[in-house]
């Protein structure tokens, strides 16, 4: 990548995350048309991004189609089991093999089907098997001979699987996806998102920013100031690490007494001097205003008995241990096994992931809050917001769900995603404004932000990249 020599020079290290220096970055990575449509070339189709999960394509002949920006992939399952991608585009004249038209409130979100067998053009009738070799052309003779497997094929699209996630990338040169997710994949591992199974999904376009999207659910620094009815049971104090690519948010504390390994995740104690009446309304809160999600039903009925399972002279770390190991054994009952997550990765693990560049994955050991953001058309303002649950569930009693529009209001999303919606338009309307001087994000608890900006500066030739203000 062709970067400004001063773009090296002052290129936010990861030794200046770890020393949480203090940074700047531009908008125009939010606002300008001109930098949406540098991404469509040096962003989307030379990362790996998520397009699935795999149960989506459980079966030989069924495929779907993954939109972001101008690009339109196909991927398919093969009768061996194994998963395809190629570009959704005929090398004929250019027609998409598969008609995706533009992403439509309530109405489509993506195309999908099963029993395929293969891809046949609409516009002449060009044919193309499972492995995108041309099959049939009408009238070859007319090309006198000169048509070759290479020049009348499909274009291939790398795909591969982590977590029960599918992932493709566009850059036939890419790092393997192993690779790409790095210490962020080895830990997020130990919770087997793979064995989880969607419990809702929903998506909006939105307006703003896909970037502004993320970022609102890339820290819990705005937790006292957006999600104030929260503060009552539990503190927020949080800090944030970069991992490379990715990086991790989790929950800080202050108190010693609150120090333990699950103190960085969802499952921890609440605030006061009863820790048992505290954990439980700290849990059932975020339970029932984030959409029943972000904890199970197992985890806040188990710490719904802790007052009367535990006396009053109960620790933190008494209430803790004793909640998770019932939860655990009523889950188990159930048909519902936990994975091993052993202490230093759960807390090393933290509370929530930023994947990169268009990914959050906030974990426990039985579910999942997730999101993903994409650009809407050529609208620096909109993008297409998507969250989804996912959870363990008991052999065949997971529920069927599919991608439902949801407009952007409690009613659909629960209070604390229609809060978070209530600030991203207005991020996105407040950073036009000719008095804002540019994002001041916190170094400890909003590390993460910075980051993203810090990668997407290696992929955009140094538009955009963050700077330190701490120096002269």
């Amino acid at each position: 990548m062709n970067k400004p020599e001063s773009f090296e020079s002052e290129r936010l290290t990861a030794r200046d995350m770890d020393d949480e220096v203090l940074a700047t970055y531009p908008t125009e990575a939010f606002l300008s048309r001109d930098y949406l449509e540098a991404e469509k070339k040096k962003l989307w189709p030379k990362v790996w991004q998520m397009v699935e999960r795999e149960s989506d394509l459980p079966n030989p002949g069924d495929w779907m189609t993954y939109n972001v920006a101008d690009e339109s992939v196909i991927v398919l399952r093969k009768d061996d089991g194994s998963l395809k991608a190629f570009h959704n585009v005929c090398p004929h004249r250019g027609r998409q093999l598969v008609s995706v038209p533009d992403l439509l409130p309530g109405k489509v979100h993506d195309v999908r089907g099963n029993n395929r067998k293969n891809f046949i053009c609409g516009f002449h009738g060009w044919t193309y098997d499972l492995d995108g070799n041309n099959t049939y052309i009408l009238d070859p003779q007319d090309w006198g001979g000169k048509l070759t497997p290479d020049m009348t094929c499909l274009s291939e699209v790398k795909v591969d699987t982590w977590g029960g996630y599918i992932y493709i990338n566009m850059d036939p040169d890419c790092v393997p996806l192993k690779e790409w997710m790095g210490r962020a994949g080895e830990i997020l591992d130990y919770f087997e998102l793979d064995k989880m199974r969607y419990k809702w999904r929903q998506w909006a376009i939105y307006n703003c920013n896909w970037k502004t999207a993320i970022e609102a659910f890339l820290e819990p620094y705005h937790v006292a100031g957006t999600h104030t009815q929260l503060l009552a049971y539990g503190d927020y104090y949080a800090l944030s690490k970069q991992y490379g690519l990715h990086s991790v948010s989790s929950y800080d504390t202050r108190d010693e007494k609150f120090q333990m390994s699950e103190s960085s995740g969802t499952t921890r104690a609440g605030k006061g001097d009863d820790p048992r009446r505290s954990t439980y309304e700290l849990i059932r809160e975020n339970y029932e205003t984030v959409n029943y999600t972000a904890s199970t039903e197992t985890l806040v009925k188990a710490a719904s008995r802790l007052v009367d399972e535990l006396p009053e002279t109960a620790t933190a770390q008494e209430c803790i241990a004793h909640w998770l190991k019932s939860a655990k054994a009523d889950d188990a009952a159930r048909g519902v096994t936990w994975p091993e997550v052993p202490p230093e990765i759960k807390k090393e693990s933290g509370l929530a992931w930023g994947l990169f560049p268009n990914q959050n994955i906030l974990h426990g050991e039985t579910f999942a809050l997730c999101y993903r953001v994409r650009p809407y058309g050529d609208d620096p303002n909109k993008c297409i917001f998507e969250s989804y649950a996912l959870e363990r569930f008991p052999e065949g009693e997971e529920p069927e769900t599919e991608w439902v529009y949801a407009d952007p209001t409690g009613d659909n999303w629960g209070s604390v995603l229609a809060q978070d919606f209530s600030n991203m338009e207005f991020v996105q309307k407040g950073m036009k404004s000719s008095g804002f001087r540019g994002p001041l994000p916190n170094p400890h608890q909003e590390q993460k932000v910075i980051n993203l900006h810090r990668n997407l500066a290696d992929f955009m030739e140094g538009r955009g990249a963050p700077r330190r203000l701490d120096v002269d």
